[in-house]
This record gives structure tokens, C-alpha cells and sequence, in this order.
């Protein structure tokens, strides 16, 4: 019996309440406790594939990185057998991690669509599915061919920059019957997956409300939004589509009906050059008289304790690294000073939501803060939930007692190779039905996130049309 279905009875409070009250659990202590699977978030639909899904990775950043990884921890699922990667340092790694011959690595993502098939080919194509992890602004171009073509897709979120290119993806999506999931990883994390359950197994009677807090981290922020790829709202996507589409989408599963209504406010309020303190330079090594002080120091966050290296592209060979990294601040956005930028994402927003069925959901996306985690708050007519992505406490108004659990995972909350896995079996087996983001559901969150930003921006009050 899987954990979820323990829940939907209403056995593990009862269960745990039995045992004692207001303690910690782990997953893993529940699981031996309650006699449930090792795998706690087994699909009972999942099962062995005839063969690998074979994909294609188009975009081999970090984040696609990620994804192709899975091939090498369930490689009896998954193979990645093609890449198409501009930055060459990152095009090598994917196909040496992966035996990707030299005719099946491309610089543009064209060629793959171009390239002939292979003796395994099918239908015309050498693969079965692509996983398209490029920047925003480059998902609807590969993601419509790819359609055209008969791969299936796992697309990064945001699905697109638009509103209008992602209604003309769902519409492709829709007219080739192929498979189109989306990236929201949240929905496979551990944390997630039970709010849920206790949620649908009534343990807080009727959800009333929803407080929803993501803590970018100001770390985080500055890396990002303010010194990263996605600092330009023209140039990536709006920071509420781009960073927060993964929470509009967690509250709308949450609440479990259409979103109506939207109001959103925020503003690029800290990192501006109005801010700069006097004696900082144009980048960190430039002689900043600040900046052992600045909690933004691109010496400190990359070179002295070498953070987010990721962007730098570093061999394995670690003796090598400091000097890359010098060569790296002072030749690219990462050494620049925080407050002389050309950003424009705001730093903090509020956004309210009002469902369909009366529920009310606030949300608030914050850079100054020093944790990351998502925290939220159920509220409902027979209990409330308190959490912050590694636990959680539920208070029943009847008795008044508390029963918490706790567990520690990985990046994103353990979501990442469970979003992957279901993927590849929807892919496997034909059955989108597998799917818990695809394309038909994660459109909506994306219009939740388009009309918070007109809102944000024009100071209105924004439908939200489906």
C-alpha cells in the first residue's frame, strides 16, 4: 500500500495519534512504523518498459543536465541519445556521460530536426521524446518542431515567454496527440505529495484559504534575477512566470478548482544603482572599498566559498578552478556590482488569488530572506497545516492536537528524477494519463502567473480566461 492511499483512508493520523502525539517523523520511520512501501511514491500504474524511451536533450545547461541524469541512474527507462548544446564545454560533458557519438551532437537546435534517422529510427525521427531545457525564450521554436515531428516533449518550465505562445503550444500539443510534460517538479516532491493527500482525505475539513511564501534567498536573488540570465523581464520571462509559475501551479493543485481573479503588486525595490554604497566599483574586483561587507560580493559567493559554480563551466581538474573563476568575474555578468546592473525583475510581490469554488490563496515571492523552502499554510474548516518544505504540522480544531512530520530531501524537494520517471513512463507506455503536469493542466498555472504580472504592472484587477 503506497502512503497516499493510507492517507485518502484516514489511517496515518489515526495511526500515528495511536502510537503518540506532537512527534517528528521521517518518511522513512512512517513507512517502517506503518509496514507501507519502501518507495513511497511508487505509481501503481508504472511498470517495466519494453525498451528505453529514447531522447533527445536540447538545451544542456543545469538544469537539462539534471534530467538527462536520471538516463544514468535507470538506464533499463531511460537513454539519451542526442544533444544539442551551443556551449561546447557542456555539449562534451552530456555526451561523455552518456556515449553520445559525434554525428548525434549538434551546436543548434535545428539539426536535430534535420539530422537522418538511424537504423532504430521511428516514423521518421531517431528518437522517441526530447527534453527541451534551453533558455525561456527558446522553448516554443524547438517545442512546436519537435511536435511537427512526432517526438514527444518534456518542456522546462515557464512553457513559454507569452500567454500567446503557450496557448499555440497547447494548441500543437493538442492537434498531434503527441505527449507534452511540463517541468513542474514541485507536484513529485515528498512535501507536496502528502499536503495533498491529507488534503483530499479531508483532514482539514474544507479548505478555506491557502498563505503561500517562496523564499527566493537573497543569495539566490542576486545570482538569478539581478546578476543571471533571467535579470531582463524582455529578455527571459517575468519573475513570476520564470521562478514562481512552479507555486501558482502548487496552489491551484492545492485548491483544486479554477482561479477567477488575480491582484498583484511588487517592485524592483534594493538593486539599483540609487543603493550602491558609496566606495563599490563597477565590478567586485575592481577595488570595491565595500566589498568584504557586501553580503552580494561576487569574490566571496564564487571564489572564496564557491558557490553556483555551475555557471563557470569549471573542469573536474579543482586545482584549476581559481583562476577560471577570477577570469570568470571579470569578463562576465557574475563579477558585476549587484546595484549597477541592468535589471528590471522585481525583488519582492504579493499577489491574491480567488478561486472558483470561494477559496483565497496569497502569495508573496521574497529575495530578502536567508532560508530558501517554500513555507505555506492551509487553512480549513476543521484544521490548519503548517509547513516549510522539509515538515509539517496539522491541528485538528476538534481535539486541538498536533501531529507533525518531518523528512530531508534533495534539490527541489526529491522532485526533479520523479518528474522525469513518470515522463518516461507516459512516454514508454503511450499513457499520458501518467502525467500529473502535463501541458492541459500547466497551462492554467501559467495564466494564473501572466495575469498577476498585468496586474502588477497596470495596477489592475485581471481575469483569469481559460
Amino acid at each position: 500500500m503506497s502512503l497516499r492511499q493510507f492517507i485518502s483512508t484516514r489511517g496515518l493520523l489515526k495511526t500515528l495519534s495511536a502510537l503518540k502525539n506532537s512527534i517528528v517523523y521521517t518518511w522513512d520511520e512512517a513507512a517502517r512504523i506503518l509496514g507501507l512501501d519502501e518507495d513511497l511514491y511508487s505509481h501503481p500504474l508504472h511498470r517495466e518498459l519494453e525498451r528505453p524511451v529514447r531522447v533527445i536533450l536540447i538545451g544542456a545547461g543545469h538544469r537539462g543536465g539534471i534530467y538527462a541524469d536520471y538516463a544514468t541512474k535507470s538506464p533499463r527507462e531511460m537513454r539519451v541519445v542526442g544533444v544539442a548544446e551551443p556551449n561546447a564545454a557542456r555539449r562534451k560533458r552530456i555526451a561523455a556521460a552518456h556515449g553520445i557519438p559525434p554525428e548525434r551532437c549538434f551546436t543548434d537546435w535545428k539539426a536535430v530536426f534535420e539530422a537522418a534517422p538511424g537504423q532504430d529510427g521511428v516514423a521518421g525521427a531517431w528518437a522517441d521524446a526530447v527534453i527541451i531545457a534551453t533558455p525561456d525564450r527558446l522553448h516554443t521554436a524547438p517545442c512546436l518542431r519537435a511536435l511537427a515531428q512526432g517526438y514527444d516533449v518534456l518542456l522546462e518550465k515557464p512553457v513559454a515567454p507569452t500567454e500567446a505562445e503557450c496557448r499555440q503550444i497547447l494548441a500543437a500539443a493538442q492537434a498531434s496527440g503527441r505527449i507534452v510534460g511540463v517541468c513542474h517538479v514541485l507536484r513529485y516532491t515528498p512535501y507536496f505529495r502528502e499536503l495533498k493527500a491529507l488534503i483530499d482525505g479531508g483532514m482539514v475539513g474544507e479548505v478555506v484559504s491557502v498563505q503561500h511564501l517562496e523564499p527566493i534567498e537573497h543569495v539566490h536573488m542576486s545570482h538569478s534575477y539581478v546578476r543571471g540570465n533571467w535579470r531582463k523581464s524582455e529578455d527571459a520571462t517575468p519573475i513570476i512566470l520564470a521562478k514562481s509559475c512552479h507555486d501558482t501551479d502548487i496552489i491551484r493543485w492545492l485548491v483544486g478548482a479554477p482561479a477567477e481573479e488575480v491582484h498583484c503588486f511588487g517592485n524592483l525595490k534594493w538593486f539599483k544603482e540609487a543603493n550602491a554604497p558609496a566606495g563599490s566599483t563597477a565590478r567586485c574586483t575592481d577595488g570595491c572599498q565595500v566589498e568584504r561587507e557586501c553580503p552580494y560580493s561576487a569574490l566571496q559567493i564564487y571564489y572564496r566559498d564557491r558557490k553556483r559554480l555551475y555557471v563557470f563551466d569549471l573542469p573536474e581538474d579543482q586545482g584549476l578552478w581559481g583562476p577560471l573563476i577570477m577570469q570568470g568575474l571579470n569578463t562576465t555578468d557574475y563579477g558585476r556590482c549587484v546595484y549597477r546592473m541592468d535589471n528590471d525583475q522585481p525583488d519582492h510581490l504579493t499577489a491574491n488569488i480567488l478561486f472558483a469554488n470561494g477559496v483565497t490563496a496569497g502569495f508573496s515571492m521574497e529575495a530578502f530572506v536567508s532560508y530558501e523552502g517554500r513555507r505555506t499554510r492551509i487553512m480549513g474548516s476543521m484544521g490548519d497545516i503548517v509547513g516549510n518544505m522539509e515538515s509539517f504540522t496539522l491541528t485538528s480544531f476538534k481535539d486541538g492536537k498536533r501531529r507533525s512530520w518531518s523528512m530531508k530531501t534533495d534539490a527541489h524537494g526529491g522532485g526533479d528524477h520523479r518528474l522525469v520517471k513518470d515522463w518516461v513512463q507516459a512516454v514508454g507506455q503511450k499513457n499520458p494519463a501518467l502525467l500529473s503536469s502535463p501541458i492541459e493542466v500547466s497551462v492554467e498555472s501559467h495564466l494564473i502567473a501572466y495575469a498577476a504580472e498585468t496586474s502588477r504592472v497596470n495596477r489592475s484587477i485581471e481575469r483569469v480566461q481559460l
